[in-house]
């Protein structure tokens, strides 16, 4: 989001806001989310797209079958990616509300977006804020910081943007280009060389279709040099992706639209464009109203884009999302159903890879956006409505436990939603855990050997 996204005011924010405590889901909004065929896509498309068949067989020292041994599979963790931005991490004013806000996002999601705004990240040159000790500044957390926060809860990672023509330090010789491609260019190395092998997602570019480099401040030609940079400067399994706004990337029609022109130029070109990234931001001009009213983003049409952008072949990502929650006694409520109803789809885009909800407190947006309410967690850092349902979906739900006996061939089978589990397994000699890793593209037999000597 660039600043001029964020900085509504005046009249135009008081209409806005107005418009939003007026809102509530219409009847035609009802009744597109709860047409029976599109629920029925919606399930089949999860049980085929996010599922995979396991077949565990248990054999003891000597390699033969174990025979009605007891088998539990409990699912850990997804293999898709939910997350948010982890742009409070460490931020708080008390170590309790710091201490809360980890546990929130450690229980709900498995990815998380880390800041690499370039102004914020450098402020006066060469003193960059990589450190945990680095001076601090508001939702801009130190990356080393964020990283530990990603290892303590087993989240991956994703840095965000390498290059913005937003959030620029004003230090840079925008009137050199030769020296701007020379800085450019040591970021991205310096990035590189630093956080390739923690940070395994980058958004290389933001934002360039919706607002462009409008003359400046970045060079010419900016969009195919950083996708080359990039490729030169990280290593082969960092996903490199692009990312746009809501209107950018859900804006037109099929392969027409200016977006996928956008990649299928760099595409042609020979660039690295690993996975596609669209945004999801329900304020300004009315959007959430509209979309409560069933005029803005039917289900259907959100098929069609991404059924259109699944032709390139790479993951898709929902990237940064704002629900704004009505002011009004069900605001929560409606909240919540919006989110579960988005949700649901986004799970069952058969390229879909992950989904970024963008600000997860309310009070911890961007300037200008606090008004919109769109966190997951209200001001005292509590569970809203809708993080109650998506803990529901991505925690019971989505995540799956199947227990069973083996047959005379040691084989217990079951379908299950993809991700790490944890198999124990129980036998007259004694009870033993095993870790399997249940995957759409990887192989579901799983061969577990139990010792001759089990502990008890």
């Amino acid at each position: 989001m660039t600043r001029a996204d964020g900085w509504l005011a005046g009249s135009a924010l008081v209409l806005l806001l107005a418009a939003v405590c007026a809102a509530k889901p219409s009847a035609e909004y009802r009744a597109r989310w709860s047409d029976p065929a599109l629920q029925k896509r919606i399930d089949e498309n999860i049980e085929a797209r996010r599922k995979a068949d396991a077949a565990v067989t248990v054999v003891d020292a000597a390699d033969r079958p174990v025979a009605d041994a007891r088998v539990a599979a409990v699912q850990k963790t997804h293999e898709f990616l939910f997350g948010a931005n982890a742009f409070m991490v460490g931020g708080f004013d008390t170590p309790e509300k710091n201490a809360a806000y980890e546990a929130a996002f450690g229980h709900l999601f498995n990815f998380a977006t880390v800041p690499f705004y370039w102004s914020d990240l450098e402020p006066k040159p060469g003193q960059v804020r990589f450190t945990k000790d680095s001076p601090p500044i508001y939702r801009r957390p130190p990356p080393d910081l964020v990283v530990e926060f990603g290892r303590r809860h087993g989240l991956t990672l994703k840095g965000h943007p390498l290059i913005w023509h937003s959030w620029l330090p004003p230090w840079l010789p925008k009137d050199d280009e030769a020296r701007m491609h020379e800085l450019m260019a040591g970021r991205f190395a310096q990035v590189a060389d630093r956080y390739a092998a923690s940070i395994r997602i980058w958004d290389v570019t933001n934002e360039v279709l919706a607002h462009g480099n409008k003359g400046g401040p970045l060079p010419e030609g900016y969009l195919e040099w950083s996708y080359a940079e990039a490729a030169r400067r990280f290593r082969p399994d960092n996903i490199l992706m692009i990312n746009e706004t809501t209107g950018g990337a859900h804006g037109g029609r099929g392969e027409g639209a200016a977006y996928y022109r956008q990649i299928q130029g760099l595409l042609g070109k020979g660039l690295r464009v690993d996975g596609v990234g669209f945004q999801f931001h329900l304020f300004g001009a009315g959007a959430y109203e509209r979309l409560l009213e069933g005029k803005l983003h039917p289900p259907q049409d959100l098929y069609a884009v991404y059924s259109t952008y699944e032709k390139f072949g790479k993951p898709l990502y929902i990237t940064e999302i704002t629900v704004p929650q009505r002011s009004a006694p069900d605001g929560q409520e409606e909240q919540a159903e919006v989110v579960a109803n988005l949700y649901r789809l986004w799970f069952s885009v058969p390229r879909m890879a992950g989904i970024t909800w963008w600000n997860l407190a309310d009070g911890t947006a961007v300037k200008g956006e606090d008004v919109y309410r769109g966190g997951l967690l209200n001001e005292a850092l509590q569970a809203k409505a809708a993080y109650r349902k998506l803990d529901e979906l991505i925690n019971k739900s989505w995540k799956t436990q199947a227990a069973g006996r083996t047959d005379s061939q040691g084989r217990f089978a079951f379908r299950g939603f993809c991700g790490t589990y944890a198999v124990t397994v129980e036998s007259p000699a004694g009870k033993r855990e095993f870790q399997v890793n249940l995957s759409a593209g990887g192989p579901g037999a799983f061969r577990l050997v139990l010792a001759s000597r089990l502990a008890p």
